[in-house]
């Protein structure tokens, strides 16, 4: 399936394909492109399942790496970095290693290379939740009332809820992405963590993130040598909205 795209930069410039997590979207890389990568090409996707790409099944992560790699190939995407988020982290670095010809460098933004089933097992039955809202507010005081973001300005949220809300039949507000796509992404992240690819990697962890990271710094250091790059960072898992700025400027640097 060729996915939904969201473009920003110079259309000539140095490629930058950015995968979201569960239950986001590709517009989410947008400050990040437009605020530190304006001399690249910077590509969002809305994975399948997600935002307005096709939400047909399946959703596993095979079905998943070679949409990214149609879509690649139809935006006539030669090589390019990659940077993934979360459970886009885990697919980045699957198509390192299923298409090395597409990556030129891994920028892995707080991974979720593999979790514990049980943990998988309880995110997924969070998902099968219904979540709708009234009004873009009460989904933003939802979204800090989960308690994962430790430092994200209210301006992010704001942003998010204008992307990604859709009305519902019932007139009230969703984000956008099918449920059934989202709890099969928790069992597709309680696989084995993939193998580190032989390609520059940049590794960016949140300290207080819940997703359990613990040792992947250094399989990927033990693998790589000097192309490793690791980077600590005080936020949760959403190390692009709780610490925008240093994890902005570590991938500029990374890709300059």
């Amino acid at each position: 399936m060729r996915l939904h795209s969201h473009s920003w930069g110079a259309a000539d410039g140095l490629p930058i394909v950015g995968v979201h997590g569960v239950t986001g979207h590709g517009e989410r890389f947008r400050r990040l492109a437009e605020e530190r990568l304006p001399d690249h090409r910077v590509v969002g996707v809305d994975l399948r399942g997600h935002g307005r790409s096709g939400y047909e099944p399946p959703w596993n992560t095979e079905t998943h790496v070679a949409d990214l790699a149609e879509t690649a190939h139809a935006l006539g995407i030669e090589r390019a970095a990659w940077a993934g988020f979360s459970f886009g982290g885990r697919l980045v670095a699957e198509l390192a290693l299923r298409h090395p010809e597409l990556v030129d460098r891994l920028l892995l933004l707080d991974p979720a290379l593999h979790l514990p089933p049980d943990f998988a097992l309880q995110s997924a039955e969070d998902e099968r939740a219904d979540q709708t809202f009234a009004s873009p507010e009460e989904a933003i005081e939802a979204r800090y009332a989960v308690g994962t973001l430790i430092s994200t300005p209210r301006e992010h949220l704001e942003e998010d809820v204008r992307q990604h809300l859709a009305e519902t039949a019932d007139g009230r507000l969703a984000y956008r992405y099918s449920k059934a796509a989202a709890v099969a992404a928790w069992a597709e992240m309680a696989r084995p963590a993939p193998d580190v690819a032989a390609v520059p990697t940049l590794l960016v962890l949140g300290t207080e993130s819940h997703v359990p990271n613990a040792g992947q710094a250094d399989r990927y250091e033990a693998a790589l040598g000097a192309d490793f790059t690791g980077l600590e960072l005080r936020a949760g898992h959403s190390v692009l909205w709780d610490a925008f700025e240093p994890t902005a400027d570590a991938v500029a640097r990374f890709v300059a």
